[in-house]
């Protein structure tokens, strides 16, 4: 099994930015894709960036895009997530998440290893 750590949340204004750091430790070997996800108090979780190890394919989901950055180290299966601009309606509990396969899926079901989750808050 594989196991997911997070840091670098916290509280921000709005209009400031905020670097996430995941790290992947155990059988990172079974890793082919990493991501962010964030859930908000009474909302589902959703997929807000991915990268996979085959050619690097990127998705962001549309209400960050332009604003998160996401980037990884394959050999080191660490991925940082670097965000700008941030807005009151980006604080969430972020997740970093892991798949055992290079299609990037937005559902949260299909992925099999998580962080235990960081806050991010963005104040007014």
């Amino acid at each position: 099994q594989a196991q997911l750590v997070e840091s670098g949340g916290g509280l921000v204004q709005a209009g400031g930015s905020l670097r996430l750091s995941c790290a992947a430790s155990g059988r990172t070997s079974s890793i082919y894709a990493m991501g962010w996800f964030r859930q908000a108090p009474g909302k589902e979780r959703e997929l807000v960036a991915a990268i996979n190890w085959s050619g690097g394919t990127i998705y962001y989901a549309d209400s960050v895009k332009g604003r998160f950055t996401i980037s990884g180290d394959n050999a080191q299966k660490t991925v940082f997530l670097q965000m700008g601009n941030l807005k009151p309606e980006d604080t969430a509990v972020y997740y970093c998440a892991g798949r055992g396969s290079y299609m990037i899926i937005k559902a949260a079901s299909a992925w099999e290893y998580w962080g235990q989750g960081t806050q991010v808050t963005v104040s007014s």
